[in-house]
């Protein structure tokens, strides 16, 4: 007997998300050792001193479960967001949260709504639920709002929209968006996938969106901007019905005890975020100014990555930079074929990059 046979529909199938190559797996394959890793999009100061201080506080208490309400964080987010405490929901990170709503608004038969060239977790969560996956084509590689509106039938429940994209980086202007949700059926959940919203030079608050349409959900991060992506925080705002019944889905103790301590200590570090901006700026600038030396085109982006065309088939060279100890990201996966996801690290770490790039494609 096979136990594919027995899984659920739409399981069988699924390809599994592959993250970024780990540092110690470079190693142990190739015996590498001055590695740079800009392909998952973390944030290159480390985590703030503040969060490893308050980690190294609550590590005393590691035997006793965590919050499983996350009272602390939460009312440390309504206090930052001005919004109730009842409006949020606490996830493993936000690919938790993007999962939840899934599971809470979705079934079988149902229709999911995303556009080409977005985030994978938004096809693989849709299929694990048996619902069917409705791809609208990008526009300059990002998302096209007329056509998705286009594509809403009576089946549609969901619609998953990341701003700025990932792995793209581009970026929709708050007025279309605006102008979009007023277009949406009431009974179809938006999501806004706002991993990177840190990143933009004038944050655009779409928070007080959620006063005027109920079926808007925006998803957020401490993985990205806020350096803690080895501890698995995010979160959503939503309407508080909402909010209520994604909590009932969502598991107890999804939030450890160390990622609760450490998101309420990074959520108060205004200084590590406006730091984090400025090294984010200028290695935007300087990976920027090497693509152009080069002759490569690359897809203009609000995020902490920037998405190169590498004129030639992008796994050969992926596979040619680990040799030279720098893991980046390819996205053939995301239909981008020819394309690298290159995360921005320090300046050191970005010309590490830029120099082997340089030679592999001066070589070819």
């Amino acid at each position: 007997m096979s136990f594919c046979d027995q899984a659920v529909s739409g399981v069988a199938n699924l390809k599994p998300y592959i993250p970024g190559m780990p540092v110690e797996e470079l190693q142990r394959k190739y015996g590498v050792r001055n590695i740079v890793k800009l392909a998952s999009n973390e944030n290159p100061l480390g985590p703030p001193k503040a969060a490893i201080a308050a980690v190294a506080l609550a590590a005393k208490e590691m035997a006793r479960y965590p919050d499983g309400n996350g009272f602390s964080l939460k009312t440390a987010l309504a206090t930052k967001h001005q919004i109730a405490a009842e409006q949020i929901t606490l996830g493993n990170g936000s690919n938790d949260i993007l999962e939840i709503v899934a599971r809470t608004f979705a079934e079988k038969g149902d229709e999911i709504i995303f556009s080409e060239h977005a985030f994978a977790i938004y096809g693989l969560v849709t299929q694990a639920i048996g619902a069917t996956p409705i791809v609208t084509p990008a526009v300059n590689y990002g998302h096209d709002l007329t056509a998705m509106l286009k594509a809403i039938t009576a089946k549609t429940k969901i619609i998953y929209i990341a701003n700025p994209n990932n792995p793209t980086g581009t970026w929709l202007d708050p007025e279309d968006i605006k102008l979009f949700l007023e277009k949406v059926p009431e009974k179809v959940i938006v999501v806004l996938d706002e991993a990177y919203v840190e990143y933009l030079h004038t944050e655009e608050n779409s928070i007080p969106w959620l006063q005027h349409f109920q079926n808007l959900i925006i998803t957020r991060t401490f993985s990205k901007a806020f350096g803690l992506a080895g501890l698995r925080v995010g979160y959503s705002v939503s309407d508080p019905e909402v909010a209520d019944l994604m909590n009932r889905v969502r598991q107890p103790f999804n939030v450890s005890h160390l990622a609760l301590t450490a998101a309420v200590a990074a959520l108060g570090d205004e200084a590590y975020l406006q730091q984090t901006r400025e090294v984010n700026e200028a290695g935007m600038k300087q990976l920027i100014a090497g693509y152009e030396k080069m002759g490569l085109q690359y897809i203009p982006s609000k995020a902490n990555f920037i998405t190169v065309n590498v004129h030639t088939n992008a796994l050969e060279v992926y596979d040619e930079l680990l040799y030279e100890g720098v893991i980046v990201r390819p996205v053939a996966n995301y239909g981008l074929p020819q394309h690298l996801r290159v995360s921005i690290g320090l300046a050191e770490e970005n010309q590490q990059f830029l120099d082997a790039l340089s030679g592999i494609l001066g070589r070819g």
